[in-house]
Formats: structure tokens, sequence, C-alpha cells
């Protein structure tokens, strides 16, 4: 594992100012505009967030929340270049299933699975729709920082419910939405926004625009436990040994020592 490559944030969670749309996002625009990035500038400007890491300074080596694949069926909720899906293959899993709202990003995993002897089954969709996933099928349904940007977070976790096996596992990762609120200024961390705001916002990325959300973990319990799942896990704290890699003047290091900045949750299928 490269230790000092979970040292740097991204748009995804850097306290960024973005320009308010509304309380309800326009689906198909946010989808859209979203599609138009992945396909376009988005792992260029972004990277891309794999497994073995669910985001800034956890890891799945130190969690171990998949815990043992080998002859499971998995589905990863945005698999975008296939880094993760390729992980989770070469830990054995029998089927590999993934879904991402940009084909091209997909044509991606195609290639990188591919290189390494893997396939898996694609579908090209937003996360929320119906788009021909079977139902009760898999044992293992991941998603790593690809969760919020969906844009019904009650349906996106209704769907999965659907696709687990009863006692099937759902684990996910993102932004910790406390992360979003705060920023460096001149040495020091201040609230730049409210933790309780869950307006949709556009952010610009040169010629490229994201349309996204920051909400508040209760949001991410309740839809939950509405959609049927028991919460077994959840992991906030920040891997103190890859923290301590990074550059003593990196600003978002020196923030995972203070709060946490990724936050991971495994739940399961009643």
């Amino acid at each position: 594992m490269e230790s000092n490559s979970d040292c740097k944030t991204s748009i995804i969670g850097a306290g960024e100012a973005g320009r308010t749309i509304s309380a309800e996002p326009d689906k198909q625009a946010a989808h859209k505009t979203n599609r138009l990035f992945w396909d376009t500038k988005g792992t260029e400007l972004l990277g891309a967030t794999a497994l073995p890491f669910y985001g800034a300074f956890i890891t799945e080596e130190a969690c171990s929340l998949l815990g043992e694949l080998s002859g499971k069926t998995v589905l990863e909720i945005g698999c975008g270049c296939g880094q993760s899906l390729k992980y989770a293959g070469k830990r054995g899993a029998a089927g590999l299933w993934g879904l991402d709202i940009s084909e091209q990003q997909i044509e991606k995993a195609k290639q990188c699975l591919a290189e390494c002897g893997l396939s898996a089954k694609f579908i090209c969709a937003p996360m929320e729709d119906e788009c021909g996933i079977p139902k009760n099928y898999f044992d293992v349904v991941y998603s790593v920082y690809a969760i919020g940007w969906t844009t019904d977070l009650e349906a996106t976790f209704g769907r999965i419910a659907s696709y687990l096996k009863k006692g099937g596992e759902f684990i996910f990762s993102w932004s910790h939405p406390i992360h979003k609120c705060i920023a460096a200024e001149n040495g020091s961390f201040v609230f730049k926004k409210s933790y309780f705001d869950e307006s949709w916002y556009s952010v610009s990325l040169g010629e490229n625009t994201l349309t996204m959300s920051d909400r508040m973990l209760s949001t991410y319990i309740n839809a939950l436990a509405g959609a049927g799942f028991f919460i077994e896990q959840m992991v906030e704290r920040s891997d103190a040994e890859i923290i301590s890699s990074c550059d003593d003047n990196n600003d978002f290091a020196k923030k995972a020592r203070v709060l946490p900045v990724t936050f991971v949750i495994k739940a399961r299928k009643q």
C-alpha cells in the first residue's frame, strides 16, 4: 500500500464554496451534469478512491469490514475505473458486478479487469433507478466514495436492499459531513457552513460542473433503517499511521488528526 497516496483531499469534502441550487435537485439535470463530468474529466481532476482505501485515511486492511470474499457474489455501486472490483476479484469473489453512471468509466473498468484476467457484468445507470440488477442475489454490495452522488438516498438504499440476499452485507464510504463544514485558514480551522444545511449546490472545476449535496450522518443512518438495514459497524477515526506518513505541512492531514474526514458504515439486510 502506498502510504502517502491518501494524504490529499478532493472536491468531495474540501470545504469548498459552491453555488446553492435548491433544497431538492432536478434529478435528470444532476445526472446529466455529473455523467458528463465523469465521462470527460472526472478521474483526471478528482483522482480515484479505491479499495483497499475507503477514502482519506481509512483502509480495509485496518478495518476488515468486507471479510472473506471467496466464493461470494459482489456488486459495486459507482464502480468507476474498476480498481475496487479488481481488489474484490483478487480476493476470490466468485461473481463481480459493477454499476456506474458513466459509460466511459465502465469502459476503463472493463480494461482494468481484463488486464489481470478478471471480468464483471456492468450496468450503466444512475444508482437510484431500476436498471435490471437481479433481486435477492448478492452476498455483498459495497460502494467507495460514490453513494453521496445519489439524488435520492432513500430510493438508492431501498434498491440496494432489494439486490441483497437476506443477511447480505452493505458497506459504503463517503466524505464525513463535519469535514465539509470546516476549512483550514491561516493556521486555524474555521466553520464555513452549517452542518444541518443539506441544500444542493453546484461546484465549477474549470469547464466542468458538479452537482451535489452534503447530508448529515443521521440522514444516512435513518435512510438505512428505513430500507430495512441493521447497522453493524461505523468507522470514522483516521488511521494514525497513514497520517504520520504525510508531510507535516499538509493541512488535510492536520485536519484528520482532530476530526473525521471519512466515514464508513457496514450494514446488514435483515
